[in-house]
């Protein structure tokens, strides 16, 4: 058995698959170190990692589906964290499916690299027509508090969004190596969120939306979807401006407690 083999074998692994109708919980089911808590009558779900964290060969899987005229807010329960890795890279994937008028907020809390790490994330969402989506992703590359610095580092984040059967939003972000310092890239910044929002009336919280992010970052909407792309040096200023970001876009739903500042 190779090396790359052998670790593979001592990897984590966790899938949850979450299905929600009007009336509540259609499936459930949990495996490895995958979990997810759901209170009854709520409409927020968390997201749990029990290994602790990633590192690299992990593979973790998340399918949720919120059924017609289903509502859900799905978060984690705390920051994830994705360490050094001896070969391959850790993997997320979330597969999301909304029926017709849906409503989905995806708002996991970020997930920290460290110097070393390898991370592949891919998002995709499959909406009926007439459903919202909302989504959030945000990445730290090192803890500025703790003084760390990034060397090495490959991270490879991918959206795929179809609505009504044709694919309305692709993007790829790929970091490679050591982190860009550019002006065109993060210049001296550590922290970046996406924010996206997928709905008819994406567009009319637009320069409020503007003014909330501030010098953070910037966003646009057209045709039915809305795009932001924020940047700091430090986690709890980005986070602040996300929030603040999130109560525009997200409401009239409450944030989950785990996003109280």
């Amino acid at each position: 058995m190779s090396s790359t083999a052998a670790l593979l074998n001592q990897r984590a692994r966790g899938s949850v698959k979450l299905s929600l109708k009007a009336g509540g919980i259609d499936q459930l089911r949990e495996a490895g170190a995958a979990k997810v808590r759901l209170p009854p009558g709520a409409t927020h779900a968390y997201l749990i990692n029990t290994a602790g964290g990633l590192a690299g060969g992990d593979q973790f899987s998340y399918e949720i589906i919120v059924e017609e005229r289903a509502a859900l807010t799905v978060t984690s329960q705390s920051a994830e964290r994705v360490y050094r890795t001896l070969g391959p890279a850790a993997k997320i994937e979330s597969a999301i499916y909304l029926g017709a008028n849906a409503r989905l907020n995806w708002l996991p809390h970020e997930t920290i690299l460290f110097d070393g790490a390898s991370l592949e994330r891919h998002i995709s969402v499959d909406m009926a027509d007439n459903s919202r989506f909302l989504g959030l992703e945000t990445t730290i590359f090192g803890r500025e508090a703790s003084g760390e610095t990034i060397n090495s580092i490959y991270f490879r984040e991918k959206w795929n969004i179809k609505y009504g059967g044709k694919l309305i939003h692709s993007d790829v972000v790929k970091l490679a190596g050591s982190l860009p310092h550019s002006k065109a890239t993060l210049g001296d910044n550590r922290v970046v969120a996406t924010i996206i929002l997928i709905d008819q009336n994406a567009s009319i919280d637009l320069e409020r939306l503007r003014e909330k992010i501030g010098i953070n970052g910037g966003v646009s909407a057209w045709n039915g979807k809305l795009v932001a792309r924020l940047l700091a040096k430090d986690g709890m200023i980005l986070k602040k401006a996300i929030v603040s970001a999130l109560s525009v876009l997200a409401s009239p739903i409450e944030l989950p407690k785990t996003w109280a500042l």
